[in-house]
């Protein structure tokens, strides 16, 4: 299997993997994992796609990862190693797209309106 490369995307996050086959090593901007994110919702959300292929353990994989929270970063990780896999075995997305972990979440944040406190927060109304 030759290296396979992805992109994820959520909000304002963007995560490209590097997929290859080893043991299992999760590498984020240089640091393991469980160093990176330290929630444990957030190790779920990485690893869910390994879990629904049950192909934990068989792939090493190099992320970079910049933009947005922690949040957002956790799940485009999770889009890319998505996607990823389906490069590696086409059988896998079934399985992946039950879970809803093959589509783009779209919603972004909506923008700041001119004459407003924020998007659609209104500066206080004084009747007199």
């Amino acid at each position: 299997m030759e290296v396979i490369n992805t992109i994820g995307r959520r909000k304002a996050a963007v995560a490209r993997i590097i997929l290859k086959e080893g043991s299992g090593a999760v590498t984020v901007n240089g640091k393991d994992v469980k160093e990176y994110f330290t929630v444990p919702t957030l190790l779920y959300k990485v690893n869910q796609p390994f879990e629904l292929t049950e192909t934990t353990g068989k792939y090493d994989v190099i992320v970079n990862v910049a933009g947005g929270g922690i949040t957002g970063q956790a799940e485009a990780i999770r889009l890319g190693i998505s996607r990823a896999l389906v490069d590696v075995d086409a059988e896998m997305k079934p399985a992946l797209k039950a879970k809803s972990l093959m589509t783009r979440d779209p919603r972004m944040v909506e923008r700041k309106k001119p004459g407003q406190k924020k998007a659609r927060k209104k500066f206080q109304f004084s009747k007199r």
